[in-house]
């Protein structure tokens, strides 16, 4: 949720705008490396600072975030809002193991995302001890068309949800190799429902090349699971011929865990 998505609500009078941007600015902190300023809580959030301040000073009554003496963080009450991640038989947790495992195996990064509108939404991440520019989290929502999980995620749905999707969405030129043709993109999703996995070489960020296939449940692909690596280590071969038969052994294994 972002300040110019809280404006698409001004006309709606069930609509509690007051909640809306107290849950954004709760948002941004949580998504933060470092502590932030009532200033820059502000700018990131399209808020005016009067309104940012009111924000910062419920989430401290609410116990939720903090000031510290470079600014306002994440207090540990706020993971009582995300117990359905941690609850023991949530999809996550269920995963979890056999994502650490995948990881060993594979040598990389490796995580586990949910369609979340118009976003992927990673739900669990197991970390390789490598450094890569792109900073990745539980939590972390990125777009569909430019991701290998987002395009797994697309390919599950059915053709008139794709239409809807690219019909509404405005497709940005994140790296030189993005994807921003839509007629394009329709034909890449047909690959990726017949084939069953994506394959992503530097779309979303130059360097970086992922491989996803989905995780099924009832009613179809409920999940992605990927791979993330580096352009300059792994080939798009490698991808393909190593790393996505193993994927797709691993997101078996969470299919019948989930079922």
């Amino acid at each position: 949720m972002e300040s110019s998505e809280l404006a698409t609500f001004a006309g709606d009078p069930n609509f509690m705008m007051s909640l809306g941007r107290g849950l954004l600015v709760l948002k941004l902190l949580a998504g933060a490396e470092r502590p932030m300023t009532l200033a820059v809580v502000s700018r990131r959030s399209g808020l005016s600072r009067a309104a940012a301040r009111r924000c910062l000073y419920t989430l401290g009554q609410l116990c939720y975030v903090e000031p510290g003496s470079r600014g306002y963080v994440i207090r540990n009450d706020v993971l009582a809002l995300g117990r359905g991640f941690m609850n023991p038989e949530s999809l996550a947790a269920r995963a979890q193991p056999l994502l650490d495992v995948l990881r060993d195996e594979l040598g990389e990064s490796c995580s586990i995302g949910v369609l979340e509108q118009d976003h992927v939404r990673y739900i669990a991440r197991s970390e390789a001890s490598r450094i890569m520019s792109i900073n990745l989290r539980i939590g972390s929502r990125l777009p569909l068309y430019a991701t290998s999980m987002g395009r797994v995620l697309l390919a599950g749905r059915s053709v008139a949800e794709r239409q809807a999707y690219l019909e509404r969405i405005a497709l940005t030129q994140l790296t030189p190799r993005t994807v921003t043709d839509k007629a394009r993109l329709v034909t890449i999703l047909t690959h990726v429902e017949r084939d069953g996995f994506a394959i992503i070489d530097e779309e979303l960020e130059v360097g970086l090349r992922s491989a996803s296939v989905p995780i099924s449940g009832k009613g179809g692909v409920i999940a992605a699971i990927n791979v993330g690596t580096s352009s300059g280590r792994t080939s798009v071969k490698a991808l393909k011929d190593k790393f996505v038969p193993v994927l797709q052994q691993v997101a078996r294994e969470i299919s019948r865990l989930v079922e």
